[in-house]
């Protein structure tokens, strides 16, 4: 029973998709559908036109906005947890020096999720944003609710939101320098704060922290761990 109800659910996935894609044809830059999610990756340009008609259109009825984030693709597909060569004192997903991976032109993207609720179906969709400007255009005339999502992602990402009714920070206290949640971002921050007994006030300062090792190499000597042969006799 379990199992024809699944395959029903990746039926109508799949009708879906096609659904999608025979609709917006070149609207859409790509189209996906991978273990029963649909992502689309719509061109800046056509975001609002796509948004409106997946909102109206009977056969989409996405009434729901569920989410909206940003995300850095600076060194995408490249590990941070390579451990071969790491020092003794361990490695770090410290992101100095972060960059675009090799061939890579686009960093930044807004990622929606869209739900239908009289259909019971989802959809993902992904636009990048202008390199330059940063910028796209807000969905907040589309779904009201957009307005603090897309605020938290140009809070934590830098990504503008052109036409939002209010863009300012969210999250982050007043004259916050930096986006924190961008992958050149120091993981100890730029300042810190502290309460000032003398001058009754929160003051900011510096950082005075060290930079610390996330995650510690751990070399284990026994069998479980070892691939030379002759050291696994010793053990």
């Amino acid at each position: 029973m379990g199992d024809k109800k699944n395959q029903q659910f990746l039926d109508r996935v799949e009708a879906l998709h096609v659904t999608v894609k025979e609709h917006f044809g070149d609207l859409l830059e790509s189209s996906a559908l991978y273990v029963g999610d649909i992502t689309l990756e719509v061109l800046p340009q056509n975001l609002i036109n796509v948004m409106e008609v997946l909102r109206d259109d009977p056969a989409f009825m996405f009434s729901q906005l569920i989410d909206l984030c940003g995300v850095d693709y600076a060194a995408y597909g490249q590990s941070e947890w390579e451990i071969d060569g790491a020092l003794n004192e361990g490695f770090s997903r410290g992101t100095s020096d972060v960059g675009l991976s090799e061939g890579q032109e686009r960093r930044f993207a807004v990622v929606y999720h869209l739900l239908s609720v009289s259909l019971n179906q989802r959809i993902r969709i992904k636009v990048f944003v202008d390199s330059e400007t940063l910028a796209v255009d807000s969905v907040v005339p589309v779904w009201p609710g957009a307005n603090w999502f897309e605020r938290e992602a140009f809070d934590l990402f830098g990504i503008l939101f052109t036409g939002h009714p209010d863009l300012r920070r969210i999250l982050t206290d007043y004259g916050f320098v930096g986006f924190p949640f961008r992958k050149d971002f120091p993981l100890i921050g730029h300042v810190e704060m502290r309460y000032d007994e003398d001058r009754g006030r929160v003051i900011y300062e510096p950082v005075s922290i060290e930079p610390r090792v996330l995650v510690p190499k751990v070399i284990r000597n026994d069998h479980r761990y070892v691939n030379d042969e002759e050291n696994v006799d010793n053990v």
